[in-house]
């Protein structure tokens, strides 16, 4: 496979899970705005931390108010990580490659991208954007439904795994990054139905409140980070996704010769052993945000690694020739 092709198909299934996460936190934080008469009344701000893209808000933007946070973040065309700006990316990163593509994920993403261009003009969506943010989610949904559905467990199907498992790592940990110290309840809230409903709130954000009741029952700030983080059989938890991110980069590996030594394979092993081997007591004596910035440091690592290891024909030119020349010697 070409490498222009597997970035493509890797940056195509990033650009639509971050879309995807985009809405999912964009929802919560209208839900929790709505009916809450508690101090716990910004949910707006950290949203743009959540996302990394909070120095690019400040200088276009006074102050994050519920409207400029919403445009920014649904429908601003400067910022990259909005959801109007995901999906053009996705659309046009699968336009390049369609012949490796189901002609259906190929359908889906353009329909989608429509109905985001179509509803950034609609002004209606900032006042109420709870259906809006459900259909960017669910679609998401259809489109990764498809892949998994009708693509070949070959390279491409590999490439677009990795890239929604490592996006879906990242955004699960900024999320938690940024909700455990905003969540953190006053000692007179601690129980009530308030607190509950704060937390309940960040595990809808990652479709895990049913998944975490059935696992632990009560609701309860440790337990909530240590199944977002550490659960292994929770697909959106950071633990799940990188032994999975594992397993597709492996795959790479061995279906094709000329891919050895991976710099990402050794990463990503890595730092799946460090979490199969920590509590979340460790992490909570760590302190959560450090632990937190280690682990995206960590995951910028590896997508750095895979774009060297895979898209990048300079360094695949140079490690070729270094391997013949001490086969050579």
């Amino acid at each position: 496979m070409l490498s222009r092709v597997a970035a493509s198909i890797h940056w195509m299934s990033r650009y639509v899970e971050r879309a995807e996460n985009v809405a999912r936190f964009m929802d919560v934080a209208n839900n929790l705005s709505l009916g809450d008469s508690s101090p716990y009344t910004n949910q707006w701000s950290p949203l743009v931390y959540t996302t990394g893209d909070h120095q690019d808000f400040e200088k276009r933007y006074a102050d994050a108010t519920r409207e400029h946070v919403l445009e920014f973040l649904l429908f601003d065309a400067e910022n990259p990580n909005s959801i109007l700006s995901c999906i053009s990316n996705a659309r046009e990163q699968a336009r390049t490659i369609r012949e490796v593509l189901p002609t259906e994920i190929w359908e889906q993403l353009n329909k989608f991208w429509r109905l985001v261009v179509e509803a950034s003009h609609d002004r209606n969506i900032l006042e109420q954007p709870s259906e809006f943010c459900e259909t960017v989610r669910m679609t998401s949904h259809l489109i990764i439904g498809v892949a998994q559905s009708a693509m070949l467990r070959d390279e491409a199907w590999s490439f677009f795994n990795a890239g929604l498992l490592i996006e879906r790592a990242d955004k699960t940990s900024r999320i938690v990054d940024v909700q455990y110290f905003l969540l953190l309840p006053q000692v007179e809230d601690v129980g009530t139905s308030i607190d509950i409903n704060r937390w309940s709130s960040l595990l809808r954000s990652a479709d895990a409140l049913q998944m975490y009741r059935r696992t632990h029952g009560r609701i309860s700030t440790d337990k909530v980070a240590e199944f977002l983080i550490l659960e292994p059989n929770f697909p959106r938890s950071i633990r799940f996704c990188v032994e999975q991110l594992l397993h597709s980069i492996t795959s790479m590996r061995d279906n094709s010769p000329q891919w050895s030594d991976l710099q990402s394979e050794f990463l990503v092993r890595q730092l799946a052993d460090k979490l199969k081997d920590t509590s979340i007591d460790e992490i909570i004596g760590q302190g959560m945000h450090a632990f937190i910035d280690q682990l995206q440091g960590a995951l910028n690592s590896i997508g750095n690694a895979i774009n060297g290891d895979f898209f990048d024909t300079r360094i695949q030119q140079q490690r070729f020739f270094s391997q013949r020349q001490s086969q050579s010697q």
